[in-house]
């Protein structure tokens, strides 16, 4: 069995980071440790600069700043005083940019160890919301009601089947439930596994997890409970809105042209679109831009609630002069309408923005107003790709989204266009192999920029040799789908390849293959005794799930529960399997973004992220193992501790030099791959 280890410091620095953080920072501070027999003031400045975080700021600042600290760099320091060092820096890094941060996305206010106060209007919404969608579920209900005024919600948190169980509340279907532990009383290792199974599927419906550690949610930190559950619930608030699921949607746009512009809002723009659709019509002549300041007065509600729902409309809502009094009307027309009251008059008044977006969201499910025009619903549903795109958008979506990047991608045919974030992502997946002097950020107006960054794209592209020929920059700003999923394939098979490669244990820095992939698989399934074997990932086989189901059990004997597997002999049989088949692959730590289709239908792409994802967690635990076996001198002197979990933590972030917890960002190296012909068949289509 290996452990998962939790490195211990003082209380104060405990509660301000994240076992994710502190086990990457440890990891830093070790290396130069182990490489200079000490660590120095002297030896911060050169590793600080080297941390994303500290980017903006000179080796020669930061060398300024530490000096204020502590005037004698020369002395050695222990690993706390490099942890205290670090966020002062970071303190200084938040006053430098005026805490400023362009985020496109509600989810990109990602969960971090910073935002520890907690609303408590915002907990009794969301303890209300969990009382409501999870009141009946067969395990919960022993244990609901919660009780906002208590902290009965973290609590719960702390052995994952409430947080799983609310993310198939948010995409139904994400958790194959069967995989959850779900026992009065589990014991450590299944609660990890539980937390891991949430951290990988939440990854897998769209929410940011950067620096989150199982760790985290076994001990039930409250901000970083409270983070991922608002991000989760505000998912399954916004998850209509778009043309796909609501294509009525098109009635606000007036041209077709700017229905492409619609398509690549994130969900919340739309919200904020819906509503200033509304206002218009019903003569509101301020634009609301924000789901806090411009809705304090109350007066752009009073208008929205009396254009959709004129039945239950109270004269005095708008006549009276007290903001706390109109509040209080506007949640009784709302009330009237049947969306439930989440937020106190109070909430309206303070501006709360999470709160108002859900209250906004309620009402446009309760009563969006929009037309039932066939012809412009039929126009709607045109535009939408087709199944195989959309799934493909989706996967890749989710892993750009993973890496942690500074972009967040709402769509990868509108979001990749001017070209940031794909060299983004290539400096990510390949550090160094982006030239940022000659990238342009957005907002970009000028078209020859886009050209130029998605030139640069290209260009780094046939370096690490992806099959490109006769492409240039013009046709990812144009937004040529094919050509656009084409490439990044090639990128997240590099990456995943990458990953593989990095591990010397197995390949010595070899160049890994495809073959090399499918050669694991068998051997590991004929290791156990089986008999399964498969000639490629186009097997047709393989859409039964059996043998993934039998790697899976290769490679943690205990992961699967053959009780619940199927023959797989019917299509009903096939989606059991598959269904099975993600959950567990995601229990047992990997980070992976296919679907049961991809499986029943032997979509060999997906079939290799799959399979060498598994691959990438059995060799990474057998490294950890190896590493995990000190002397006894080192034992007793360890600075960690440890409980029963087979499963490592998940992260995102990319100063975690040491592979643990990435375990399939996927990547590969084309040249090296036998199945570059599914790229450059893919290519080529694009060319002819």
């Amino acid at each position: 069995m290996s452990s998962f280890v939790g490195v211990v410091v003082d209380q104060w620095l405990h509660s301000q980071f994240t076992q994710v953080e502190l086990r990457s920072l440890k990891s830093k501070f070790l290396s130069v440790k182990n490489q200079n027999g000490k660590v120095t003031g002297e030896d911060l400045p050169p590793l600080m600069a080297k941390l994303k975080a500290f980017r903006e700021f000179t080796e020669e600042e930061i060398r300024g700043i530490l000096g204020e600290l502590n005037s004698d760099l020369s002395e050695e320091i222990d690993f706390e005083a490099f942890l205290r060092a670090y966020l002062n820096l970071q303190s200084r890094t938040t006053t430098k940019s005026d805490g400023s941060k362009n985020s496109s996305s509600f989810l990109k206010a990602t969960t971090t160890t910073l935002l520890h106060t907690i609303s408590q209007s915002e907990k009794a919404l969301y303890v209300a919301h969990i009382n409501s969608y999870l009141g009946d579920d067969p395990f919960l209900s022993q244990y609901l009601p919660l009780d906002p005024a208590t902290n009965d919600l973290f609590d719960l948190a702390k052995d994952g089947v409430l947080l799983c169980k609310l993310i198939n509340v948010a995409v139904p279907g994400t958790i194959d439930e069967r995989a959850i532990n779900t026992k009065r009383v589990i014991n450590l290792w299944e609660r990890n596994e539980n937390h891991t199974l949430c951290l990988n599927s939440a990854k897998a419906i769209g929410c940011t997890v950067v620096n989150i550690g199982t760790q985290d949610l076994v001990e039930g930190r409250p901000h970083l409970v409270f983070g991922l559950i608002s991000q989760i619930i505000k998912i399954q608030l916004l998850a209509d809105l778009n043309l796909k699921k609501t294509p009525q949607l098109v009635d606000l746009v007036d041209e077709s042209s700017d229905v492409e512009e619609l398509m690549s809002l994130p969900p919340d723009k739309v919200l904020l679109k819906w509503m200033n659709f509304h206002l218009q019509k019903a003569g509101y002549k301020k634009p609301v831009t924000n789901f806090s300041s411009d809705l304090k007065s109350g007066e752009a509600y009073a208008y929205l609630l009396n254009v959709l729902a004129p039945e239950h409309c109270n004269p005095s809502t708008l006549d009276t002069k007290d903001p706390q009094e109109r509040a209080k009307l506007i949640l009784d027309h709302a009330e009237r309408m049947e969306c439930k009251r989440y937020l106190s008059p109070n909430d309206i008044v303070e501006g709360s923005p999470n709160l108002n977006l859900a209250f906004v969201a309620q009402i446009f499910h309760q009563r969006s107003g929009l037309s039932t025009d066939s012809k412009k619903i039929s126009y709607a549903e045109m535009m939408t790709e087709d199944i195989q795109t959309s799934r493909e958008e989706r996967c890749f979506r989710l892993w750009i989204n993973s890496l942690g990047i500074a972009t967040y991608v709402n769509n990868v045919f509108e979001d990749v266009r001017n070209g940031w974030v794909l060299l983004e992502v290539l400096d990510k997946v390949s550090p160094g192999s982006v030239i940022w002097k000659q990238a342009s950020k957005p907002p970009i107006k000028m078209p020859f920029k886009k050209v130029e960054n998605c030139n640069q794209v290209i260009r780094i592209g046939k370096q690490m040799k992806f099959s490109l020929v006769n492409l240039g920059g013009n046709d990812f700003v144009q937004g040529n789908k094919k050509l656009i999923l084409a490439f990044l394939w090639q990128l997240m098979r590099f990456h995943m390849l990458q990953l593989l490669k990095n591990l010397r244990y197995h390949s010595q820095g070899k160049e890994v293959k495809d073959a090399d992939i499918l050669n694991w698989a068998n051997n590991k399934v004929k290791s156990t005794g089986r008999s399964s074997h498969i000639d490629s990932f186009k097997d047709k086989s393989l859409s039964n799930g059996i043998f993934f189901l039998q790697l899976l059990s290769a490679v943690e004997a205990r992961v699967v529960n053959w009780n619940l597997v199927t023959k797989g002999e019917s299509d009903d049989e096939k989606r059991l399997n598959a269904t099975y088949i993600i959950s567990v692959a995601r229990k047992l730590g990997c980070s992976i973004f296919l679907l049961p289709e991809d499986i029943m239908e032997v979509n060999q792409k997906m079939l290799l992220t799959l399979t060498a994802s598994i691959m990438y967690w059995s060799l990474q635990k057998a490294v950890e193992e190896a590493e995990s076996a000190p002397s006894p001198a080192y034992a007793s002197s360890s600075s960690t501790i440890t409980d029963a979990s087979p499963a490592p933590s998940i992260n995102g972030e990319d100063e975690i030099s040491s592979l643990c917890g990435e375990v399939l960002n996927l990547s590969i190296d084309d040249a090296a791959s036998d199945t570059s012909s599914l790229v450059e068949n893919d290519t080529a289509s694009v060319v002819d």
